[in-house]
């Protein structure tokens, strides 16, 4: 467990905790706000990286967590990333269901269908 210390800048709990806790609701609304903007996926990526660095931050401040520590960074990226792009998407097919209701219909939680075959 304290071999992960200096690679994720704090323990991996407290790490989890600040990343689940006060980082990740803030990424699925940025991966939200940018779908019912009509943005692209992409941007939900640079937004994560900004996310990521307020995430070291507040690792930092709160539980005395190393700041510059990259591993702690990149892995928040990635999960950040991850998290904004699946609300991203989801966001996208319910927009794509409601604006075009004629063309395309509901297919799972991240797509949708032409109603050309319905």
């Amino acid at each position: 467990m304290n071999e992960m210390l200096p690679w994720l800048g704090n323990t991996p709990w407290r790490w989890l905790l600040t990343l689940v806790a006060l980082v990740l609701p803030a990424a699925l609304a940025t991966g939200r706000g940018v779908a019912i903007t009509w943005r692209p996926g992409w941007q939900v990526v640079v937004y994560a990286a900004l996310l990521a660095a307020a995430h070291r931050f507040i690792d930092y401040a709160l539980s005395e967590g190393s700041l510059w520590a990259l591993g702690g960074f990149f892995l928040a990226w990635a999960a950040l990333a991850a998290a904004g792009l699946a609300m991203h998407r989801a966001t996208r097919a319910a927009m794509m269901v409601a604006q075009y209701p004629w063309l395309h219909a509901r297919d799972g939680l991240f797509g949708w269908r032409d109603r050309a075959g319905d």
